[in-house]
């Protein structure tokens, strides 16, 4: 009877989990139970799991509808049926049409196929019913039937109740709902977008009632269900099962490559690194992941044709064969990486490759894969957003027509204020953690062995890929492994570093020779220094300060510290140990010798996702298959679930069982605990640490060329503004765009930097490409008219690039440019053309004034129109900064308060243990040199940082670790130049 049930992924429309809807129904006592979202399958297989949990026969079907019109809902009869279904859906969403009506259907439906179709009351004659159609009858329909002759079909007739919401007060959220997608305040919301309020779960013996005098059709219902029939094995691995020929030819030519890369990466005599070779093979056949090895090698093959840059890691980066395929470049043998932790007998999810590709390269990787694996067998992994605090307040805000100051208020609001926010933190619990619209994976990829439409439905979202309507927990729970390719900017600034590099001193780097990079005495300076800004994770204000703390400069010790960065680990407090430790060798004290044993390396302490295995292995004695279930079930998507709890007390109930003390087990659990759900694999670790070396050595070496590239490519910690600040650093001499010598993007020209013409934030892209292209085909531009006559550009537009200097070549005023332009753009009276036929004769001459251009002019205009100085911003301050201490001297003045000029860089928000809001500041001196702050809860209450500029700072200067800060006391902004009029 159950027929037409919807949860929330019916996007902003029904308000049931998945989870609740099936345990509503086992409540009820129902025995089966119709699974029917809107114009989607997203939760089809949770559903199914749940629903053999609960012993309740689950039915795959989907409500169709075209904007807010019910067409008509789809029941499958079985996979065969469930597979067409997804066609169906899938065809009308990649293609974004509209469904076929009622009275278009006959043509779609009249081939026989495994399903039902359930149209409602009046939606089609019942004499022109099909012999797989039916009427679904509602019970508030039934007065209805009197009026209809529904004799002659009365096996045609169905249940339809509708389960959308689980009570009143759903309703609302439901309303709610339904108010946001439309994007209309509660009150305009028209009627017809909302279910009816009687769109509930009623129990079987309700329902029955309801029926009471027509019987027949509750039981055409039950035999409607009775005659579908869904499968799904959960624990069949459906990825590409066979790369080549064979499973067996897929194992002999792993085998011969891993084999062929192992005398590439050691030596015949290293037994250690061959015997896990032979091990590694042995597990990754016995679980039948040699076609997912080869596809990971297929894809790094083509990128490397293609002269792409990739970063494998991930858990792969503990595989001794991926080490061998040049998958990753990370030896696990050097590192003493688990295998176990990427793949071993007792894992059940499966294997995890990340392959990062230049942002620029990642979408043609994809794009291959689609090509070389069948588009029937390849897609994007779908996703979706959820509501959370911040989004529930600004959608139920607008809904309910709060002006946009009080919604960002109620961020830092205790409780409700008046009856508005009352409301919106009621229904917010309700709707909170609700998936909100389809999305997309950041990254993930599947390839099946079956076509993807046997397992769901797919959508086109932007990125312009078929896309699945199945997200990565539900894939992997039904046997699905994704593969990720990711796209990171990191790359992208290596790239484009190595071709300005090629072009302006003929030199060519081998990027991968990091071997030699890690032993340069001069990169290891950098590291130490901190002097990092650009380079791939380690050039934020946390990882500098700790790179600084540690010393660092080794890449060992930088392997640790990309993951001591981590929250988990830093807010355990064990970052602050580990440095403590590693400073402090000989007063090292163990919590068990075993500690000692196996976490020498990072001085007793759990830094690395593999330090929870070695001790859960070690100290706890569970297996090391085991001690990676444990890992994963500290993670955030396990930790609610009663397996986490299990192993913890096999965890105790093991380690006493080898002699351990219980109060010494209790702490060993808490720091595994700790930080198990945050921290970084020591493989993925060892992955960031090799790029970071990869852009310090080019930083160092090319440091003009490096700091272009990551301009170039829009990406990293900082503001744009800054990265042109760090170039400035390197001696570069930056010109400001101009019409001859700026491309698109920042380049080199004979030595000097001319500032990219997409940096001008008014220059429209049509006009900024016309110029380029003319420029292109007939030379320079001569002059101001030359370029007027060629580009035919508009005024506004015009003034716009004469005030960024973009004509400083003609070595004339900015002022007296502008006049002229006026002039020689204006529009003559009763006609829409400007002047600017006269062109076509000789160049008109004008008399040349005495207007000047002053520099303070210049910087207040690059400020304005490119959003920041191309010189020292504090050749803009008004004040003197040679009146307050620098940033190099706070060694100077450990434990004093003093006074400094800093301009503001960044800035990081932090909750203290009372909920107070404090902040990490980072500025630079006039010297361009790094200053840190604290601003503790009183100091950031009584002056707030957000806002960009000048600001002098007293404060007491602070050490940790040799690295100076300052705790802030007082503040205030410092103005600007006042700008000179006086010649305009």
């Amino acid at each position: 009877m159950y027929l037409n049930c919807k949860t929330y992924f019916s996007f902003t429309y029904g308000t049931f989990s998945t989870e609740g809807l099936v345990k509503t129904a086992a409540e009820k006592g129902v025995t089966a139970l119709a699974l029917t979202n809107i114009n989607n399958t997203y939760d089809v297989w949770p559903f199914v799991k749940l629903c053999r949990k609960e012993g309740i026969k689950p039915v795959i079907g989907a409500e169709i509808r075209n904007a807010n019109k019910l067409l008509y809902i789809l029941i499958a009869a079985n996979n065969n049926g469930l597979t067409w279904l997804h066609q169906f859906i899938s065809h009308h969403q990649m293609a974004k049409l509209p469904f076929p009506e009622p009275s278009e259907s006959l043509k779609l439906f009249e081939e026989a196929w495994d399903g039902f179709v359930i149209y409602p009351l009046g939606g089609k004659p019942l004499d022109q019913l099909m012999p797989n159609e039916r009427i679904g009858i509602r019970p508030a329909e039934i007065n209805k039937l009197f009026s209809v002759d529904w004799k002659p079909f009365a096996d045609r007739l169905v249940v339809r109740q509708p389960v959308t919401v689980q009570n009143k007060l759903y309703f609302n959220l439901h309303r709610l709902l339904r108010a946001i997608d439309c994007n209309v305040l509660l009150s305009n919301l028209p009627p017809d977008q909302c279910c009816d309020p009687d769109e509930t779960f009623s129990s079987p013996d309700e329902l029955i009632r309801a029926f009471k005098q027509y019987p027949f059709i509750v039981t055409n219902s039950y035999k409607l269900m009775d005659s579908c029939n869904i499968e799904m094995d959960f624990k069949t691995d459906k990825t590409k099962q066979v790369y080549g020929g064979s499973r067996e030819d897929d194992r002999i030519l792993l085998q011969k490559l891993a084999t062929d890369g192992f005398a590439r990466r050691y030596r015949k005599s290293n037994r250690v690194a061959w015997q896990r070779l032979q091990t590694e093979l042995k597990i990754i056949n016995d679980l039948g992941f040699n076609a997912y090895f080869l596809i990971n090698l297929d894809i790094v093959r083509y990128a490397q044709f293609r002269k792409f840059y990739h970063v494998g890691r991930g858990s792969g980066a503990n595989s001794i064969v991926a080490y061998c395929l040049n998958i990753t470049n990370v030896d696990p043998i050097k590192l003493n990486l688990y295998f176990e932790r990427f793949l071993n007998p007792e894992r059940t999810s499966p294997p995890d490759f990340d392959i990062d590709f230049a942002h620029t390269d990642r979408d043609e990787v994809m794009d291959y894969i689609f090509k070389r694996f069948g588009a029937q067998n390849v897609a994007l992994l779908g996703s979706f957003p959820t509501f959370k605090r911040d989004k529930i307040n600004l959608e139920l805000g607008k809904v309910f027509g709060l002006p946009e100051d009080e919604i960002k208020a109620m961020r830092h609001a205790n409780g409700p204020v008046d009856e508005f926010t009352k409301l919106i933190y009621k229904y917010g619990r309700l709707m909170y953690g609700f998936p909100s619209n389809p999305s997309l994976h950041p990254c993930g990829m599947l390839i099946t062995e079956k076509p993807i439409l046997n397992y769901c439905s797919v959508f086109m979202p932007p990125k312009g890929f078929p896309t699945t309507m199945m997200d990565m927990f539900t894939a992997e729970d039904i046997g699905i492994n994704k593969f990720d390719i990711l796209s990171q900017r990191g790359l992208s600034h290596i790239r484009e570093a190595q071709r300005l590099i090629k072009e302006q001193h003929n030199v060519s780097i081998d990027i991968h020779d990091t071997d030699r990079f890690m032993t340069d005495p001069n990169v290891a300076t950098q590291i130490r220094s901190a002097n990092s800004i650009g380079c791939f994770y380690i050039e934020s204000p946390a990882m500098r300060q700790l790179l600084k703390k540690l010393r660092c400069d080794d890449y060992i010790t930088l392997v640790a510290a990309s993951s001591i960065i981590r929250p988990g680990v830093a807010q355990s407090g064990m970052m602050r140990e580990y440095i403590y430790r590693y400073h402090h060798r000989d007063k090292i004290k163990y919590i068990h010798p075993l500690f000692e044993e196996h976490l020498a390396e990072t001085f007793g302490v759990m830094v690395f996702q593999e330090d929870v295995i070695k001790i859960a292995h070690y100290y706890g004695g569970l297996s090391l298959g085991k001690s990676d279930i444990l890992r994963r079930a500290m993670s955030g998507k396990y930790r609610s679930n009663n397996q986490f709890m299990l192993i913890k007390e096999e965890f105790m109930r093991s380690a006493t069982a080898l002699g351990h003390k219980p109060a010494d087990s209790a702490e060993v659990w808490r720091q595994m605990e700790s930080f198990g759900g945050y921290s970084f694999n020591k493989a993925h670790s060892a992955s960031f640490a090799v790029e970071s070396y990869m852009s310090l050595y080019l930083k160092t070496y090319y440091p003009r060329e490096f700091m272009v590239a990551v301009i170039n490519n829009f990406g990293g910690f900082y503001s744009t503004e800054l990265y042109f600040i760090e170039l400035l650093k390197t001696g570069a001499t930056i010109i400001p765009p101009c019409v001859n010598n700026s491309q698109t993007l920042t380049g080199i020209v004979n030595g000097l930097v001319y500032t990219g013409l997409v940096h001008v934030k008014d220059l429209r892209e049509q006009l900024r490409e016309s110029l380029i292209e003319e420029r292109n085909l007939n030379g320079p531009y001569l002059d101001l008219q030359d370029f007027i006559r060629r580009v035919r550009p508009g005024l506004a537009q015009l003034e716009v690039l004469i005030s960024v200097g973009a004509f400083a070549f003609t070595v004339r005023s900015k002022k007296q440019m502008l006049w002229e332009a006026s002039i020689l753009l204006a529009k003559p009276k009763n006609s829409s053309k400007a002047a600017i036929a006269l062109f076509d004769e000789a160049p008109i001459q004008f008399q040349e004034t005495q207007q000047t251009d002053h520099p303070l002019d210049d910087l207040y205009d690059q400020m304005e129109i490119l959003g920041f100085p191309l010189t020292n911003p504090f050749n803009l301050v008004d004040a003197d900064p040679a009146l307050f201490i620098k940033a190099g001297d706070l060694e100077h003045y450990h434990k004093k308060i003093i006074t400094v000029l800093v301009y503001y860089i960044a800035r990081k928000v932090a909750v203290t243990k009372n909920d107070d809001q404090m902040f990490f500041g980072t500025f630079l001196d006039a010297e361009l040199n790094w200053l840190d702050t604290v601003h503790f809860p009183d100091a950031a209450k009584k002056y707030p940082l957000h806002t960009a500029g000048f600001y002098k700072i007293t404060g007491k200067v602070t050490d940790d670790f040799g690295v100076y800060s300052l705790e802030v006391h007082h503040m205030e902004k410092v103005t600007y130049k006042q700008r000179s009029y006086a010649e305009l």
